[in-house]
């Protein structure tokens, strides 16, 4: 699969790690940046990772930040893109199977490492399942887009 990743400084260290990890198990990664944990504002490296995905040159993407929830915000700012803020488990697994998500957002400073990871493992590995409840879940995502 391919995908592709954007942090600002306070996700950087955790994207290092996702990416490596990624690649380690045969992904495609495109890395939009940053490249170090110097200062930097997060939606010039958080939107072309969800425009990446928008325009189809990935898949899906993984977007990093101290919280995770401004990088939530300018994911969801480009239409196409249902980007998941997520914290564990259940969070990651929910996002894909009830909501499509094709963008994950996770907070460095929330998570720890393995947990981060976890959540990257469930959220590429989790398939939609549009007739889940009723096909309610298709439903509701086709009532997103205008």
């Amino acid at each position: 699969m391919k995908i592709a990743l954007g942090s600002d400084h306070a996700g950087y260290a955790y994207k290092e790690e996702i990416k490596a990890m990624l690649l380690a198990e045969g992904h495609e990664v495109k890395d939009c940046g940053t490249s170090s944990t110097e200062m930097v504002d997060y939606p010039l490296y958080v939107r072309p990772a969800a425009e990446a995905v928008a325009n189809g040159a990935c898949e899906r993407a993984i977007v990093l930040g101290g919280s995770g929830n401004g990088e939530a915000i300018v994911a969801n700012k480009v239409k196409g893109v249902r980007c998941a803020l997520c914290w564990n488990e259940a969070t990651a697994k929910a996002c894909r199977e009830h909501n499509d998500a094709n963008v994950l957002s996770l907070g460095e400073r929330m998570i720890t490492g393995n947990m981060a990871l976890t959540i990257v493992r469930i959220f590429l590995a989790t398939p939609f399942d549009p007739a889940a409840g009723g096909g309610r879940h298709a439903r509701r995502i086709a009532m997103i887009e205008p």
